[in-house]
């Protein structure tokens, strides 16, 4: 069974109305709060249960003996993994999947009119969110550190995991992608730490319970939730509001929007940054534009000396972030050493896929246009002939509400190949196309199906190019599809 360190006495701020845990369907039927399910011997019911996220929670949830079983409309790796430990997965939704479940736990992206949540309220079977399973858990632990931001999430909560692995602490962590260290996205660990990709979106981080709150930067993002900018740095003010007097609120001192969040917090806030007057910066920076070299300074005095294995600007204020965390938390510099020299990145993000016809192909996760920024950024000095962009878009509301900015970082590429927006979560109603980026992108071509994309690349790519596969939904099946055929022929 999984061991937990209760974490002692914790004060922590009053919760602010409205969030994940009033105002929504499930807490109609939900007369207890979720940790007195989290119980050996309660049966759960995971829908979605193959996610990024809910796939490591029906880990956690296994190892702390509870009855694991869930559901999921694809039959991926993630739930292959789960079948194989014996948990037992219902490919698609049905009502008659819940079964003799005690409680049920749902993603963000599950919406109340799903047959398993419209057929547990029926029942009277509580539901949860996914978000509140995670924060029941993390009040176990003395130390939860909860990476927060629009950008740069899954890279610095890696960055983290390499840390504390390097100063032998055993965290338990939950990433939102695969990070090579691990050979998952997640981890279960005995010490009293646990480190947490924290995500905004339905306002999720707001069922959470960090003691220490990273904050990497706050931009327009998900307005399919979120009215504006003004909206999502409330948010993320309330996501800070919730750390202790004991804990720690870490922001990115050079992002308006990170700055704007905490203006008026009655917490004190520990800042990071390289333009601005921070408490964690970095000092003798070189080899900005290929792998960054520089020492890390903590109120004007070094704290370690780091060089890392990934490229850009971004990925030093993501390395200053995790440093301060780590500070904050008292691990010593040659933790910060040891564990970033070591870090290469998580998949997905500037990920070496291989080669076609002498062109290098990486992949990125890159879905708002300033992740496209930065990554073209951080690839404009590393010397190929060409840069040749495939980009899916993704959901239909962020590329509408976006469209502009989409368009001005496609412009940059020399070559720019649109694939059809990925839907996710969503249907479209506005019936906006990546065809329409296309049209106001000159030189671009537009490609209706990933096939399309494949056979695009493969007529373009020369020696000395770069091929950059970028996106959150399966682009990144165009570069794998590029290198078997290379590998075939």
């Amino acid at each position: 069974m999984l061991g937990f360190l209760p974490r002692s006495s914790p004060i922590y701020p009053p919760r602010p109305t409205g969030g994940l845990w009033k105002g929504s369907i499930p807490m109609m039927n939900n007369p207890l709060p979720i940790q007195d399910f989290l119980q050996p011997g309660k049966r759960v019911h995971l829908v979605g249960i193959g996610g990024v996220s809910m796939c490591p929670l029906a880990e956690v949830l296994r190892g702390m003996g509870l009855q694991v079983q869930g559901s999921d409309m694809s039959d991926g790796p993630s739930v292959q993994r789960l079948k194989s430990l014996g948990i037992p997965v219902s490919q698609g939704h049905s009502a008659e999947n819940l079964g003799a479940c005690d409680f049920v736990v749902r993603t963000a992206a599950v919406h109340d009119s799903n047959p398993e949540i419209a057929g547990a309220v029926a029942r009277g079977i509580p539901v949860y969110e996914r978000a509140q399973a995670w924060g029941a858990i993390m009040q176990r632990y003395p130390n939860a550190l909860c990476v927060s931001g629009t950008h740069g999430k899954t890279t610095t909560t890696s960055m983290c995991t390499h840390i504390f692995l390097a100063a032998e602490k055993d965290p338990t962590v939950m990433i939102g992608g695969t990070l090579p260290l691990l050979g998952s996205g997640y981890r279960v660990g005995q010490g009293d730490t646990i480190i947490l990709e924290s995500c905004e979106y339905c306002n999720s981080f707001l069922s959470f319970f960090p003691t220490v709150a990273v904050i990497l930067n706050v931009e327009e993002d998900h307005l399919d939730f979120f009215k504006d900018k003004a909206d999502i740095e409330h948010s993320f003010h309330r996501f800070a509001e919730l750390v202790p007097e004991s804990g720690f609120v870490i922001a990115n001192a050079d992002n308006e929007g990170a700055m704007e969040a905490v203006r008026g917090l009655a917490h004190p806030v520990f800042t990071f940054g390289l333009t601005a007057d921070a408490d964690c910066t970095a000092a003798d920076l070189t080899g900005q534009d290929n792998f960054p070299a520089f020492d890390i300074l903590i109120h004007g005095e070094r704290y370690a000396h780091v060089k890392l294995g990934i490229h850009g600007r971004h990925n030093v204020l993501n390395a200053l972030a995790a440093a301060s965390a780590a500070y904050l938390l008292g691990l010593p510099g040659s933790a910060v050493e040891e564990g970033l020299a070591a870090f290469r990145g998580a998949a997905r993000r500037f990920e070496y896929k291989g080669s076609f016809h002498g062109a290098d192909i990486f992949d990125d996760y890159a879905h708002h246009p300033d992740e496209l920024h930065a990554l073209l950024d951080s690839v404009r000095g590393l010397g190929y002939r060409r840069t040749i962009v495939a980009f899916q878009p993704h959901t239909y509301t962020r590329t509408i509400k976006l469209f502009d900015r989409f368009v001005e970082e496609l412009k940059r590429p020399d070559i720019a190949i649109l694939a059809e927006i990925y839907a996710a979560r969503e249907a479209n109603t506005q019936g906006i196309s990546s065809a329409d980026l296309c049209r106001n992108i000159p030189g671009s071509v537009y490609c209706s199906t990933l096939d399309k994309v494949t056979e695009q690349l493969s007529s373009l790519a020369q020696p000395g190019d770069l091929i950059l596969t970028v996106g959150a939904g399966d682009i990144y099946k165009v570069g794998e599809k590029l290198k078997k055929m290379e590998a075939d022929a």
